[in-house]
């Protein structure tokens, strides 16, 4: 009996040593998955234009660091916001979903105290922070401005920025309707750093944020408010496009945007000299195209051959630059020309991550397959935009393949449009959006209208 007790307590102890030491190795082994999984950057621009990258066409401008982030992975040419305003295209960024499925169809309110997109939707900073990330937004918020639709509450462990469309980035106060309010917080705490550029701010905080979580997968927001209004680059770069003869308002956008870029640098660099770099997914993309506001000295910005800009679903409005870069594994130097948008970086994320996705209706589609290889089709097979207009006069448009067909768009002459306010035109012919052919294929816009009335009711399901 005592040897059986004895063999039984030392068969005991075995299976111990035996289950202890596969609890570790499981441990270690999450801990090196966790380790390995890659850190995101999703740098989020504001109001540029679609060519308004040296390498998208503007030979005028000096922009080396997207240059060169381009290049060293995917540039799309058919990159679409799902809006051609602020607000709902950050909520659909954030939750992959159309605008209007996001409960922010229409400009966030920039009053302390406003609700936005509610606090229901779950966000990309939700999603990688209970897949154990450590998850920052640093920057622009305009998204909602009560604790219930702030950063903190939407995902994000860390915050810092602004919560309202737009500040003077030295003394960090949002100006344009009065009373002048200050708007700079850091987790839901009123902050004042009096005089110093937010864009440098911004990097300052980022920075810091990697380096306190250089051993933990992070995932930054990084939604820096260039080139919005007020047009504010640093001298040296108001200079050198002066010295270049650039005519304003061309000369204050593009020294916005060199500086961007450069900031931007300072963010890959820091990056780099964490040993990061290697295992870091960057993104880039404005949130919708150029703005033409009396703000921004009516304008500056350029959508090269492509018609509209803030505001209107023409191209320029909703069509923008955006670069992927992984390195060791996305390609360097691709380009893909196949229809994709904002709302699919959470599915892509969410792929290349290994994070299930959340049980609930998303409108985006993963770009993997398109990032891999360019012989994949485009994953939306129909695309919708709504914004603007008025309730018995929407401005919309559907795309289907190369067909868009939209209504009453904001910038267009009435005389342009047909009797109904359609205007048809084919992307791959027409470009630039120059001719309407609602009249001449009267059986495209019938099917395209249809499309339209059957997702207007659909969106509105959560």
């Amino acid at each position: 009996m005592k040897a059986t007790g004895t063999g039984s307590n030392s068969m005991t102890i075995k299976n111990f040593l035996l289950c202890a030491g596969c609890s570790l190795l499981m441990s270690a082994a999450w801990g090196q998955s966790t380790k390995q999984r890659p850190n995101v950057i999703l740098i989020y621009a504001d109001d540029q234009g679609w060519a308004d990258l040296h390498s998208y066409g503007s030979k005028d401008l000096y922009t080396p660091v997207l240059d060169s982030l381009g290049a060293s992975g995917v540039r799309f040419t058919q990159f679409y916001a799902a809006s051609p305003i602020c607000s709902p295209s950050r909520a659909s960024m954030l939750t992959g979903r159309y605008p209007q499925r996001a409960g922010l169809p229409e400009m966030a309110s920039s009053l302390k105290g406003v609700e936005g997109m509610p606090g229901t939707q779950y966000t990309l900073g939700e999603l990688f922070r209970d897949a154990g990330y450590q998850t920052a937004h640093i920057g622009k918020w305009h998204v909602g401005y009560t604790p219930e639709t702030m950063p903190n509450a939407q995902g994000f462990d860390y915050s810092f920025g602004f919560m309202g469309g737009c500040i003077d980035n030295y003394s960090h106060f949002f100006y344009w309707n009065g009373p002048n309010r200050h708007d700079l917080w850091r987790n839901g705490k009123e902050i004042h750093e009096d005089g110093v550029y937010f864009p440098d701010l911004m990097v300052r905080e980022a920075g810091a944020f990697m380096e306190k979580n250089r051993n933990n997968p992070f995932f930054i927001y990084f939604a820096i408010n260039v080139p919005h209004y007020p047009l504010q680059g640093e001298k040296k770069w108001l200079d050198y496009y002066r010295e270049k003869g650039l005519a304003s308002p061309r000369d204050q956008y593009a020294a916005f945007v060199s500086t961007m870029d450069e900031k931007i640098g300072l963010l890959l660099n820091r990056l780099k000299a964490l040993g990061l770099a290697n295992n870091t997914i960057v993104i880039f993309q404005p949130d919708q195209g150029f703005s033409k506001e009396e703000r921004g000295f009516g304008g500056g910005g350029s959508a090269g051959m492509l018609r509209g800009s803030k505001f209107s679903l023409f191209e320029g409005g909703t069509r923008v630059p955006a670069i992927i870069s992984w390195p060791g594994q996305i390609r360097p130097n691709q380009v893909r020309n196949q229809l994709a948008a904002n709302i699919d970086w959470f599915p892509t994320l969410s792929e290349y991550c290994k994070i299930p996705l959340p049980d609930r209706r998303l409108d985006g589609k993963s770009l993997a397959g398109i990032i891999r290889d360019n012989s994949t089709p485009s994953q939306h097979g129909v695309f919708f935009w709504k914004q603007g207009g008025t309730k018995e006069n929407p401005q919309w448009a559907v795309r289907r393949g190369n067909w868009k067909l939209l209504h009453n768009p904001a910038q267009a002459k009435k005389q342009e449009l047909d009797e109904d306010g359609f205007f048809l035109v084919n992307i791959q012919t027409d470009p630039a959006e120059q001719t309407n052919l609602s009249k001449q294929h009267p059986g495209i816009v019938k099917e395209l209208k249809a499309l339209y009335a059957q997702w207007v009711v659909e969106v509105k399901q959560q």
